[in-house]
């Protein structure tokens, strides 16, 4: 999800899921340590429960990053062992240290010992040639022996030679019994399971073999999925999409005060109305005016009336 769930997403979000457990973008341990750090970390308090996504491969600089981490309050420190980009590879960090157990045991160990917060996994079933459920429980027992309890496993391998990272999204088959038969060996482990989720029902389905369910594009192509599944696990009362465009109102223009853009919003309400009547003209709008130097609260009121607009005329 790297460039996509940043702070303007995980709030929007947050609207939809009141109890959904937010992660935020990949963020390399060396940028984190040298770089903007406001900028790279900062969120709202609204955004709670919300944990900070780590990428790296040295314990010293994982140590310090989860440090620093929990000393801006996240609740969670995320190390990503499971991300295919090509940066990550040139890195070695991400799926590539799936090749390296021992390594990633150590890792996870230096940020536990920095942090009093929980310090999880997100991993993949494999990479390359590791291909065999032996190789994955392999990767699991030494890092539990590390001190890890609790795996956010996509339910994909990861092909580094020969795949796109946009590949390895889709063409791994996924093998969801893998993650399955992960909980049944390692009952006291906490095995949250990740990878081509889409429906509400899946995810009840999943529940009923694992301890959770991530869920990563769909979140974010189709956004109102979380209020739904919002809705049918915990009860809430569903938000209208318009009830969400307008709570939003408030904090676009917090960040516009702040010199801030309507795209660097505008760009994650795209899918708000996915699968509706209506959906292609909000999407155009959106796309086509959020750039405008004057562009304000007022482009998304715009976007609402075209897509009612359209849906009025397919009625006619």
């Amino acid at each position: 999800m790297m460039d996509w769930t940043d702070r303007h997403c995980r709030y929007f979000h947050r609207l939809l899921s009141p109890n959904a457990r937010l992660y935020t973008e990949m963020v390399t341990s060396p940028a984190l340590i040298h770089g903007d750090r406001e900028r790279l970390l900062g969120f709202d308090s609204t955004e709670h429960p919300v944990a900070l996504q780590l990428g790296g491969s040295d314990p010293h600089e994982l140590a310090e990053a989860a440090r620093i981490g929990e000393q801006f309050g996240y609740d969670e420190i995320n190390l990503n062992v499971g991300c295919p980009s090509d940066r990550v590879q040139s890195g070695r960090f991400g799926a590539c240290l799936m090749r390296e157990p021992a390594l990633v045991a150590d890792c996870f160990a230096a940020m536990r010992d920095a942090v009093s917060i929980p310090v999880t996994i997100k991993c993949r079933l494999g990479v390359d040639a590791q291909d065999e459920y032996a190789d994955l429980q392999r990767f699991i027992e030494r890092v539990r022996d590390g001190g890890c309890t609790v795996f956010i496993v996509h339910a994909r391998k990861a092909w580094l030679k020969g795949l796109s990272p946009k590949e390895n999204r889709d063409v791994p088959p996924l093998n969801y019994e893998r993650v399955y038969q992960l909980k049944r060996d390692f009952p006291e482990l906490t095995i949250i399971i990740n990878g081509g989720i889409d429906r509400v029902a899946e995810v009840q389905t999943h529940l009923q073999h694992t301890d959770g369910v991530m869920l990563g594009r769909t979140a974010y192509h189709e956004p109102y999925r979380l209020a739904e599944l919002e809705h049918v696990l915990y009860g809430t009362p569903l938000p209208s999409r318009v009830a969400i465009i307008s709570r939003m109102q408030p904090y676009i223009e917090a960040h516009l005060a702040a010199g801030g853009k309507v795209q660097h919003i505008s760009r994650h309400l795209l899918g708000l109305f996915q699968g509706l009547p209506g959906a292609r003209a909000w999407r155009r709008h959106l796309s086509e005016n959020a750039h405008r130097a004057d562009a304000g609260f007022s482009v998304f009121e715009e976007a609402l009336s075209a897509s009612l607009n359209q849906v009025r005329m397919r009625a006619a």
